[in-house]
């Protein structure tokens, strides 16, 4: 994905060239104040006020005039949502915290403590603009979890501390609405946020429908927190792989830790007597047969797929581009006989034990067009050997590449809706990603974007009919170009700078966008590695991975709907078929091309809860 690298760099070049009218972005959606509440308990010393998780609250806007009686944040069974507390002091707060109580609910019904975080948003401050709807200020992204308290200095220039308040809806909880507060507390004050938590009737299944495909570096992991014991390293792996469970995320690789031996074997005197005789004297005198030791790599398929719910993994396969197996150059029989045997056996185990759905080959990335025939080449060797298994590649539909993969996924601002059309009409699929590009106008996965992006690019997913998103990489925290000799901190940097393909031979930095590949940070006391102790802390989540969540969660209710309509829409009058019906069609509000879609979470989640009500009313009958 990353050979986009110097086209990338180039309309980086460009787009800095455009923001010359408002340099530093003042401009931006960053500073847009036309949103929140003021909340009860709010004072002139202690402002506090709500806002939904879709705006990116900036460090020095003030408080919104308008007021509210309660937050108010709206869930399915087995989903999570958010909202956010801002915290504007004019005083410093001491050992300043917060916490969520056990919520009430119809006929006694409780919604636990347990199941309400509370996080602090942190600032990194953008030095250096991804494009022109950036600007150089703090902005939000991290979601540290409290530590203890903490101390609000009450800056007149940045006075903001926006709370993260994350609800989980765990499943079996009636339908209603819950009441509760979330109490903030500091030296000389406290203050007592009322929050309302409405369930809706139905629930979410724990493995989603929209197929997601992350790159995960475990690496970075290791060696920001410092972990080389193994059972530690696997302590530390669930509680990232949880993270990507709680935001339904699926990785490339789910067992890093978990090898799949193969041996390679000749057939017996008395063994292949059903095959043709010139390839059995091959089989039985060259070691071209594999034998996998299956037992330690099923159960950690089946551990993390049961426990995490992933939905995809990335399948690897011996030499599919070519090269020599098992001795023997790609155009020999031997050859041949070794990478169909190796491809029908991993084909068959899948099936057998209930996988194959999930894996893909994803063998080679963004071929450029001279690589077309060689690509081909490789899928149309797969094709033969495994048919059942899918065939990935990231790029649009060219013709020189039909009937070879089944499984396209361009970059989002590459894909041709009428093209995609005349494959599915084949029987292909299409999936899409983001990168360093596409930057603005299009909605990307930058922290200098509005809070909508990703989550408008779920819905954009529904739209075109696309049934899954891949993002090449999600804790990329350091590249070796920039920092050389020691670890980036991201939250002190918040760019992603290029590494291999289009990387300058004097090593000067190149950027790829803020926060490019990197939806979760290390933990804070590991932020750039240089702590003496192992950290075994998991993740600290972002912004833009919980409107990932929040997207795909999204896409989840259109298909809850769709299943219904389905099932259960003969039964209904023709006036409310139509009615329900219109609602699995993207309202313009939302977006209404790649290029144009909602800066405003509102129409989202208007829409969103129309969808729920009539999921609701379809469950009732």
């Amino acid at each position: 994905m990353r050979t986009l690298c110097a086209f990338a760099v180039t309309c980086a070049i460009a787009a800095a060239a455009a923001m010359g009218e408002d340099p530093a972005g003042r401009g931006s959606i960053l500073f847009d104040a036309s949103y929140g509440k003021l909340l009860p308990g709010s004072t002139a010393e202690v402002q506090l006020w709500w806002a939904s998780s879709g705006w990116k609250v900036s460090a020095d806007r003030p408080a919104p005039k308008a007021k509210s009686k309660a937050i108010e944040i709206r869930c399915a069974g087995n989903e999570w949502d958010a909202a956010q507390i801002v915290v504007r002091p004019s005083k410093p707060l001491k050992g300043f915290i917060a916490k969520s109580n056990t919520l009430t609910g119809p006929q006694g019904a409780t919604l636990d403590a347990s199941n309400i975080e509370v996080l602090r948003v942190r600032y990194v401050t953008i030095q250096r603009m991804t494009d022109k709807w950036s600007a150089l200020a703090p902005w939000p992204d991290p979601l540290p979890p409290f530590k203890g308290p903490i101390d609000l200095n009450a800056d007149p220039a940045e006075p903001n501390q926006p709370l993260w308040v994350r609800v989980h809806v765990p499943k079996g909880t009636p339908a209603g609405t819950y009441k509760g507060t979330v109490t903030l507390t500091a030296e000389g004050y406290s203050a007592e946020v009322p929050l309302r938590v409405v369930v809706y009737g139905f629930e979410l299944p724990d493995r989603m429908t929209c197929q997601t495909a992350f790159g995960f570096g475990e690496g970075y992991v290791w060696g920001y927190q410092k972990i080389s014991d193994p059972a530690q390293r696997r302590e530390v792996l669930d509680k990232y792989w949880q993270s990507f469970r709680n935001h339904h995320i699926s990785p490339y690789h789910p067992t890093p830790l978990v090898d799949l031996p193969v041996t390679w074997v000749k057939l017996g005197e008395n063994e292949g007597a059903d095959l043709p005789e010139a390839d059995r004297k091959l089989l039985q005198a060259n070691a071209l047969t594999p034998k996998f030791d299956w037992p330690a790599w099923d159960a950690e398929m089946e551990r993390v797929f049961m426990k995490y719910g992933f939905n995809s993994f990335r399948l690897g396969l011996p030499n599919i581009g070519g090269g020599q197996l098992q001795g023997f150059d790609e155009d020999t029989r031997e050859h041949e006989l070794a990478f169909n045997a190796y491809c029908r056996t991993m084909q068959e185990h899948l099936r057998e034990k209930g996988w194959l759905d999930y894996a893909y080959v994803y063998w080679t990335d963004e071929p450029a067009q001279n690589d077309y025939a060689w690509v081909q080449k490789g899928f149309l060797k797969l094709k033969a050997a495994a048919p059942d298994i899918t065939r990935m590649i990231t790029e649009h539909v060219v013709p020189e590449m039909i009937d070879g993969p089944n499984l396209w996924c361009p970059d989002s601002w590459w894909y041709d809706h009428d093209k995609a059309e005349e494959r599915r009409k084949e029987g292909d699929r299409f999936w899409w990603y983001v990168c360093t590009v596409p930057k603005a106008p299009f909605p990307g996965l930058f922290i200098d974007h509005p809070g909508t992006d990703l989550r408008a690019w779920l819905w954009q997913t529904w739209m075109y009919k696309i049934e899954g998103v891949l993002v090449w990489a999600s804790n990329l925290w350091s590249t070796s170009p920039a920092y050389k000799d020691s670890f980036q901190n991201p939250y002190e940097d918040a760019m992603s700078w290029v590494s291999g393909n289009g990387t300058k031979p004097d090593n000067d930095k190149e950027p790829w966008g803020n926060g490019d590949g990197r939806f979760m940070y290390p933990p804070e006391a590991a932020a750039d590695g240089t702590q003496a102790e192992t950290i075994l802390d998991g993740p600290v989540d972002s912004i833009r991975w919980e409107m990932l969540r929040d997207g795909i969660e999204d896409y989840e209710y259109m298909v809850i709907l769709k299943k219904l309509l389905a099932e259960r829409g003969a039964q209904l009058s023709a006036s409310k078929r139509e009615k329900f019906e219109r609602l699995l069609v993207v309202p313009a509000e939302i977006t209404s091309g790649l290029k144009v879609y909602t800066k405003d979470p509102a129409p989202i989640e208007k829409h969103r809860d129309r969808v729920a009500q009539a999921i609701e009313a379809l469950t009732a009958n």
